[in-house]
């Protein structure tokens, strides 16, 4: 006889009871009354209001359209408290915590108000037009109401979940577009480490964060290109093991020509001289070719943001080729932008100083030409601390020979340092990916024995190390200080803040949806409706608001925020939001996890319970969407079991 797919608990009871709306308090405020506190319970209106089960999918939308935005929507509040002439001020902000939102989506503070209104207290017109408002972004509004708070809002939530679900396609892109913009991702710890043996952790952390920048960069539609190629075989293997996806090799066209030029335009530097012998100093190294003085360049410039330690540059013929490279690269861009060729600025200066002379070829100096704001691509050192001093060289040293505008507009994102926790002894990438792999391995032979032994199990285990590794590396702010504790059991799927976390609830999601497809074959269920015929109405739970309205609605600009570079900061420094995604990823399965674990969404086969089921599983496929979409921004691809 067949396993039943559903076994009835003995306590079991419909999962689609609900107690009245009407017996939820929307608000509780402490009136002090003597040494005594009264509560004063105002009942607001209901943001679930009962809507017909026959009329569910057709929720009234009244709304400008567009896709919903937190943006867009604080925007429109701050628009409409708007008392005189300029920008708003910024006084709302959405809440995010269980708590608070069982009572309200946004708040004004009262603290934020009394500027704006006398005693803070806001007229009855500007309430109406708040709750009236019709924008383009802006979710429809239940009610607006001041409390001791300040300026409460809430939304029209069957509504919301109705546009939201119905449009997942929409809230897995960014909210912004770059426009196809090019930019250069150098990743310099990928120059100076020429074999694995050598790859330390800060410099794994660079290599990941830069992967990850890269593909948040290309979803926002840039045109990303990684540099340096990696030659070394063990750091190829090393880095496919991790999924990082990296250029192999670049074409290297004229690169021995452009180093001559280089020479060449070195020789007539006014801050670069030629070494030689001199009296009581130390000897240089043989391959050293000219002693640059940055010090003076940097005097003469008036550059910010550089180490004031800064002096003498002793250039190598493998310095000119790192420039050579990056100046092909910046070439390449250029000519893949239509728009490098129609502002190409005729009056932008060539890389050969004045009176050189052209023993180089026709093609190279061609080559060497500057190009316009408009041509070049912008350029992102992404440095390990260790390394920042001596990539501002090359920097500078770039700056100095080639007079192109993509010189001018380096920056540098600096990775701070991983440290290991209680281990005296030094443990580079190779160990600590070992490391880890075993760790996790070990984790799931005690959790499911035998089974490990499967060969399906060889590539589970290589995306947890990988997921394990990556969460690690990229869940604190890239220029802050990591710590790794390398005996701790949070790698495991019990750790709510690691990656085997996040892809263990992945991998109950893909359970989820193979388990009710599976009794659809069987007939206990029917066959999913189309979503615009689902009654959102019944999606109630507290946890499901959390999910729609802290996740899937807000996630267009989570990816948006990670792929945010101040290019146009003065100075040569600056920060990304790195660890969003993964903060994002942690936030999300913990609260999905929670919800999971309370509510049975596919519970009794029972025609009754079928239209809160078909709301939740509609609600799992956004949850499952958004997940996926960002485990593909860190190359992590989605477990169908662990």
């Amino acid at each position: 006889m067949a396993t039943p797919l559903f076994r009835r608990h003995p306590r079991w009871r419909p999962r689609n009871f609900q107690p009245h709306p009407r017996g939820l308090l929307e608000s509780v405020t402490l009136l002090p009354v003597g040494k005594q506190e009264v509560a004063h319970c105002p009942l607001p209106p209901n943001p679930w209001r009962e809507v017909p089960v026959s009329a569910a999918a057709s929720v009234p939308m009244e709304t400008g359209g567009g896709r919903f935005g937190v943006s867009e929507t604080l925007g429109a509040l701050n628009a409409a408290l708007k008392k005189e002439p300029g920008p708003p001020a910024s006084v709302w902000f959405k809440e995010s915590s269980a708590r608070n939102l069982r009572s309200r989506d946004f708040l004004a503070p009262q603290a934020a108000l009394r500027p704006l209104f006398a005693g803070g207290q806001v007229p009855k017109d500007i309430i109406e037009d708040v709750i009236s408002l019709n924008c383009p972004g802006v979710p429809p509004l239940q009610s607006c109401q001041q409390t001791a708070l300040g300026l409460t809002v809430q939304l029209q939530r069957p509504a919301a979940f109705q546009q939201v679900l119905n449009s997942l396609a929409e809230f897995t892109k960014p909210s912004q577009s770059a426009s196809a913009q090019s930019i250069i991702l150098n990743c310099t710890p990928l120059r100076s480490r020429r074999s694995l043996d050598m790859l330390s952790l800060s410099n794994l952390r660079a290599i990941l964060v830069t992967d990850h920048l890269a593909e948040v960069l290309r979803l926002q539609g840039m045109n990303v290109h990684l540099v340096p190629a990696v030659p070394d075989e063990g750091i190829r293997k090393f880095l496919h093991q991790l999924r990082v996806d990296w250029p192999l090799e670049l074409e290297t066209t004229f690169i021995p020509e452009d180093v001559l030029a280089l020479k060449q335009v070195l020789s007539q530097c006014p801050y670069a001289t030629v070494p030689g012998p001199e009296p009581g100093q130390t000897r240089l190294a043989d391959d050293v070719i000219f002693k640059v003085h940055l010090k003076n360049f940097l005097a003469q410039q008036s550059l910010e943001g550089y180490d004031p330690n800064l002096d003498v540059c002793l250039v190598t013929e493998e310095k000119l080729r790192v420039l050579a490279e990056l100046r092909q690269m910046a070439l390449r861009c250029a000519v893949s932008n239509p728009a490098a060729l129609v502002n190409k600025d005729p009056r932008a200066p060539a890389l050969l100083l004045p009176g050189l002379g052209g023993s180089t070829s026709n093609r190279g100096a061609a080559l060497l030409q500057g190009t316009g704001p408009g041509g070049c691509c912008r350029v992102v050192h992404v440095v390990s601390c260790e390394g920042e001093f001596q990539q501002q060289q090359v920097d500078l040293l770039w700056r100095m020979l080639d007079l192109g505008a993509h010189t001018t507009l380096q920056k540098h994102l600096v990775c701070g340092p991983v440290k290991v926790a209680n281990s005296p002894p030094p443990v580079g990438a190779p160990q600590y990916f070992q490391l880890r792999r075993c760790q996790m391995y070990e984790a799931s032979v005690m959790k499911y024995g035998d089974l490990v032994q499967d060969d399906s199990w060889t590539e589970i285990i290589s995306v947890l190390t990988s997921a394990a590794i990556r969460f690690e590396m990229l869940s604190t702010a890239h220029q802050s200080q990591i710590i790794l504790d390398l005996e701790d059991s949070s790698i495991s799927t019990k750790g709510t803040k690691s990656g085997a976390f996040v892809m263990y609830n992945c991998a109950r999601l893909a359970t989820l949806f193979k388990t009710y497809q599976q009794a659809v074959e069987q007939g206990a269920y029917p066959a999913f409706p189309p979503a615009s015929e689902l009654n959102f109405s019944l999606l109630r739970e507290e946890g499901e608001w959390l999910l729609l309205f802290n996740h899937i609605l807000p996630f267009p600009e989570t990816l948006s925020q990670a792929a945010q570079l101040p290019l146009s900061r003065k100075g040569i420094r600056i920060t990304a939001s790195t660890e969003a995604v993964c903060k994002f990823l942690i936030h999300l399965s913990m609260d999905f996890s929670s919800y999971y674990n309370r509510v049975h969404i596919l519970g009794e086969p029972l025609p009754h319970l079928f239209s809160q089921m078909f709301a939740r599983l509609q609600l799992m496929r956004g949850v499952r969407d958004v997940i996926h979409r960002a485990l593909a921004t860190l190359h992590l691809p989605p477990l169908s079991q662990i």
